[in-house]
């Protein structure tokens, strides 16, 4: 009789850790898939053609142009995140109307900090023909303020010049290299 109770404390045992396991698997399963889907884009758009616009005076007026064949939504981190693996370009238009475009092989728009990230054969032209390449470069948004700490080369009306990193306003008015590179003459 004793050996009866044995054996079935001993089967009531092994089905509660059969059981206990396999529903330990499963939850560890859904564990997994959840760090798959937190290291995956919340979202995906292909061939975007965003146009940021501001109203003045009764009027609509196109600041800029966002153009990319992808863009990779990681809001869903806690550094939230926009990147665009394939590029992208970018018009951007002065209260006159005038067109400066930026082109890049790769960007990362950091939300929080307002940190825009463009990388590889960056270029930006003015509507004077003026361009400067780069590897990287950087822009703050909030700030207004560009910089790099990449060999760049800037084509201007007045000459070309060459350094490695510099910060500047937008505008490059207020324009700083930390290691300068070539004959030119800022007139700012």
């Amino acid at each position: 009789m004793q050996n009866k109770y044995l054996h079935i404390i001993k089967s009531l045992v092994t089905t509660l850790v059969v059981t206990l396991f396999f529903s330990c698997e499963n939850d560890f399963s859904d564990v997994q898939k959840v760090g798959i889907l937190q290291n995956q884009p919340i979202g995906e758009a292909e061939n975007i053609d965003l146009k940021y616009t501001e109203f003045i005076e009764d009027t609509v007026r196109l600041k800029a142009n966002l153009i990319s064949s992808k863009m990779l939504d990681y809001s869903n981190r806690g550094f939230a995140f926009s990147e665009f693996p394939n590029g992208i370009l970018l018009k951007v238009y002065d209260k006159e109307g005038k067109m400066t475009t930026i082109t890049s092989r790769y960007a990362i728009f950091y939300t929080e900090t307002n940190i825009i990230d463009l990388r590889g054969d960056v270029t930006i032209t003015t509507h004077q023909n003026e361009k400067l390449v780069t590897e990287q470069l950087f822009y703050n948004e909030k700030l207004e303020w560009v910089f790099t700490n990449e060999p760049w080369v800037f084509n201007r009306v007045e000459g070309v010049s060459r350094g490695l990193g510099f910060d500047s306003d937008k505008d490059f008015k207020k324009f700083q290299m930390l290691e300068y590179g070539g004959d030119f003459e800022l007139n700012n």
